[in-house]
């Protein structure tokens, strides 16, 4: 039996909406995403989103600085990486370059050095040129700038 899908009505969809911004940052492409798949129409999706970031329940700016925060502390990604995710997110540019001062340039290299050391042991090959290769596109991948990766990688005593 298939369930019959909720049409919801503006007062719903925004207090539905209003508590998961309580909860955790959202930013304005993220909510009215959520939106299109509860196939809220456009002009009240618009609405919605204009009454909750003028209640301030989407701020940008802070969603942007609490997603540096986490994805670098958590998911251990690269400033590169973290401005990919933002820029899909519609994020301005200026939110997106003031949030990823915020990660001090000790604490990115300490992170990559921590991840690069992590990962060495599993990291096969058949020459130090070859396993220093991996290395490098592994930590692209987690979205590092390679002048930092080349940094820690060529630092790295014994491979």
């Amino acid at each position: 039996m298939e369930r019959k899908k909720h049409i919801y009505t503006e007062q719903e969809a925004y207090l539905k909406l209003s508590a998961l911004c309580a909860m955790s940052e959202q930013c304005c492409h993220d909510v009215l995403q959520k939106m299109k798949r509860w196939e809220v129409a456009d002009a009240m999706s618009e609405k919605i989103v204009a009454r909750l970031v003028k209640e301030r329940f989407i701020d940008e700016e802070r969603f942007a600085k609490a997603f540096v925060r986490d994805k670098f502390r958590y998911n251990h990604w690269g400033k590169v990486r973290i401005a990919q995710e933002l820029k899909k997110r519609q994020i301005a540019q200026r939110h997106i370059d003031e949030a990823l001062e915020e990660i001090e340039e000790k604490d990115n290299l300490e992170t990559l050095r921590d991840i690069i050391e992590k990962k060495r042991p599993s990291v096969k090959g058949r020459n130090e040129y070859e396993i220093r290769g991996k290395l490098i596109r592994f930590a692209l991948g987690k979205g590092f700038q390679m002048d930092d990766i080349v940094k820690v990688v060529g630092s790295l005593e014994e491979l």
